[in-house]
């Protein structure tokens, strides 16, 4: 008895001399093998979008941009593989937006974060960059102060002091078109509250008349009462911001109400007659004034050729909007930035690389200032019009390179 407690005593003692001496043996071949190089590592891209809620399309429109952009470009840059992860967050919590950022980072080590819908989300994951050294690329949220949450933000979308200074100037300055009084009605968010302060400034400046301004829920928003009160106010327009996809019931309860019947035009941002949208909205958009970075029916080279490539990826079920080219454009900021700063450049060094940065995108020519890492492009004025039997927004105007103004 006494021999078998020694024989299994000494194999036990063998077994844990046996297991030390190889972890010893790795531990000393990797202290004499070189580290493997990060580009046999994938590069990978968080992108945090609303994939499901009210704000799916948005999304979606996103993702399809991205998904193209890699089918045109490859899944490569100077040999390292481009890994995109996709994660929806609904599009309303932020507190979601902020866990999945976090999850992005520490578990699976992405390079970049980017997507970021709406503006409280931009705003939830803002510390996890600025914390991580994470470039942060906002593909969609529209609110001017966005950029002050965190130095590793950049943006290629747009802002809505960008995208509403040009129709307040051109309502009050251009006689044709005959408005000298406004009501505001705006989705009671951040980016209204940027369009509101706005709009109602350069408008006044102007010599226009704001007789109202209207804040709209961001959640679950029932347009009636408010169009009814912009009615009773009489103005000669009323002025909309409301999140892309709300505004095809917007619509429908402008006409239901009798706005245009009572002689009040309706001018708005683009997130109001999406292009994706614009086709369900029916002949009550025809004749709408609005104004943005970018429509499917922009006249270029570039911009055919996307449209075309996008409806094929498609499957012709989506006409790309101006969230399409937010998530179009930020692929390719991302990977200009890697190829200039090199395979294994860390996030400062791709984000230095993302500043100053230009090309000629389907909306038009765009930069990413230096300074505020905003981007700089041209907003068009556009009217809702048939063309070959559809409403497309066609522009008619535009103001070339124009720069967020702040509120």
């Amino acid at each position: 008895m006494y021999r078998l407690r020694q024989s299994k005593n000494k194999h036990s003692l063998e077994k844990t001399l046996k297991k030390a001496l190889l972890t010893a043996l790795a531990t000393a071949c990797l202290a004499t093998t070189p580290l493997a190089s990060h580009a046999a590592e994938p590069f990978k891209i968080g992108l945090i979008i609303p994939m499901t809620g009210p704000f799916a399309s948005t999304g979606k429109q996103v993702e399809a941009a991205a998904r193209l952009y890699m089918q045109q470009n490859g899944d490569k840059v100077d040999g390292r593989q481009i890994q995109l992860i996709v994660k929806d967050d609904g599009g309303i919590q932020p507190e979601t937006t902020k866990r999945l950022a976090q999850e992005l980072v520490v578990q699976e080590k992405v390079n970049v974060i980017a997507g970021f819908g709406l503006t409280p989300l931009a705003f939830a994951a803002a510390p996890i960059a600025t914390q991580s050294k994470t470039p942060m690329v906002v593909m969609a949220a529209g609110t001017s102060s966005i950029m002050q949450k965190s130095p590793y933000i950049v943006r290629t979308s747009m802002t809505l002091p960008q995208t509403t200074a040009p129709l307040a100037d051109w309502a009050a300055k251009n006689p044709n078109s005959h408005i000298k009084s406004v009501v505001t009605l705006v989705s009671d968010f951040g980016p209204g509250h940027d369009a509101e302060k706005v709009f109602t400034k350069r408008f006044t400046e102007g010599g226009g008349k704001i007789l109202g301004n209207l804040r709209i829920p961001q959640q679950n928003p029932d347009f009636s009462p408010f169009l009814q009160r912009v009615k009773d106010l009489k103005p000669d327009a009323v002025f909309v911001f409301v999140p892309s996809g709300q505004g095809s019931t917007l619509m429908k309860q402008f006409a239901q109400r009798g706005l245009a019947a009572a002689g009040i035009k309706l001018i708005a941002t683009g997130d109001v007659l999406d292009d994706d949208l614009l086709p369900s909205m029916g002949d009550e958009a025809l004749g709408i004034i609005t104004s943005q970075h970018y429509s499917t029916a922009h006249d270029s080279p570039e911009n055919k050729a996307y449209v075309a490539a996008f409806r094929k990826l498609t499957n012709n079920s989506m006409r790309p909007n101006f969230m399409s080219v937010g998530g179009y454009d930020g692929m390719h900021l991302i990977y200009a930035a890697l190829k200039k700063a090199g395979p294994n450049a860390t996030g400062d060094q791709l984000l230095a690389a993302m500043k100053g940065a230009s090309w000629t995108s389907p909306r038009g020519p765009m930069s990413i200032d230096p300074q505020t890492r905003d981007v700089v492009q041209n907003v068009y004025i556009r009217k809702a019009e048939k063309v070959d039997g559809q409403i497309y927004n066609v522009e008619f105007d535009k103001i070339e390179h124009f720069k967020d103004p702040g509120v």
